[in-house]
């Protein structure tokens, strides 16, 4: 079979539409793999914003994932969620399952070091959770729970959901996963992790944040404890966003922080890359509990009707995962 020569590509046209468009797929060098793909995921907050046209000015350059094609606001072929397998490249790679940070297209050449196979056992279709369990490893980096700690996470998506479950094990830890969205209650389940509509009157002593709403922030800074640490991972996009640091914030001596995947935090950076991290959030995938993560799937030619929808973001979705075969 001969390679192909051309990709189908999923672009954002302009802010709430979307389509298919082909675009011309170069053949791999020596250094280069050709991927085909097998699922991709799509991420609610950050592609939901990118989705309406709501990156500011001031971030787009900041914002731009590692494949991006064109510029914010559109068109432009935006996503870092992909799973693939690899049919041309170099020993070692080729018929590997692969995940990479590429956005939404069924074929694609990249570097060969912008893969990461996939650890022996992890099914290429939980692989789709690989960017959410790298922001949620780099999140638990930043707010430094302990043994013992009661630990409050405010936002039960999918970075919510992976915090909490990270957390669980901590000796003594107490962490409850809070969302005013009752359903969520059983994927909180499913993961081993307490659930409430609503924070716990006990101060916290590390509290996450990551609803994407101005009330969650207000939550999450009203249930910390004194001299506690706020870690918020909420992307507002071009939203202001009112923070109450009147009341209490003072006088508690609280602490926010905020939290990005992009960097590793720093004292970890003279050992920790990000290509260290990601092997290590690929790794983390192998517990079958995480499935309850997954909450759709459609295919890939469906993508550009469903997506109106996913960005929309409703309560019953998590991840979606695309499906391309």
């Amino acid at each position: 079979m001969s390679p192909p020569t051309t990709a189908r590509q999923f672009r954002i046209l302009e802010p709430g539409r979307g389509a298919l468009v082909s675009v011309p797929l170069e053949r791999p060098g020596p250094d280069q793999v050709l991927v085909r793909a097998l699922y991709s995921g799509v991420s609610r907050g950050t592609e939901s914003l990118v989705f309406h046209g709501r990156v500011p000015a001031s971030q787009r350059e900041a914002m731009r994932a590692p494949f991006q094609q064109g510029d914010f606001p559109g068109p432009v072929a935006y996503g870092y969620i992909s799973v693939g397998e690899v049919v041309d490249g170099p020993p070692g790679l080729a018929g590997r399952t692969v995940f990479c940070l590429h956005p939404h297209q069924d074929y694609y050449v990249v570097p060969a070091d912008a893969v990461t196979p996939l650890p022996d056992g992890i099914p290429p279709e939980r692989a789709v959770l690989a960017a959410g369990m790298e922001t949620a490893l780099n999140a638990v980096w930043d707010g430094l729970p302990g043994p013992g700690d009661t630990v409050t996470v405010i936002g039960a998506g999918v970075i919510g959901h992976l915090i909490a479950w990270l957390c669980r094990d901590l000796p003594g830890a107490r962490v409850t996963l809070v969302d005013p969205v009752a359903a969520r209650e059983d994927s909180a389940r499913r993961l081993g992790v307490a659930f409430a509509t609503a924070a716990p009157e006990a101060p916290a002593d590390r509290v996450f944040h990551a609803s994407g709403t101005a009330a969650g922030l207000a939550s999450a800074l009203a249930c910390a404890g004194v001299e506690a640490r706020v870690v918020e991972l909420s992307w507002y996009g071009d939203e202001p966003v009112a923070a109450p640091l009147g009341e209490a914030f003072h006088s508690r001596r609280l602490q926010l922080r905020s939290s990005q995947v992009g960097r590793v935090p720093p004292d970890r950076q003279p050992r920790w890359d990000t290509a260290r991290r990601l092997r290590l959030a690929l790794s983390l995938l192998a517990d079958p509990a995480l499935d309850a993560l997954i909450s759709g799937e459609s295919t890939f030619g469906e993508l550009p009707a469903r997506m109106p929808a996913l960005a929309a973001a409703p309560d019953g979705i998590l991840c979606h995962r695309i499906r391309y075969r």
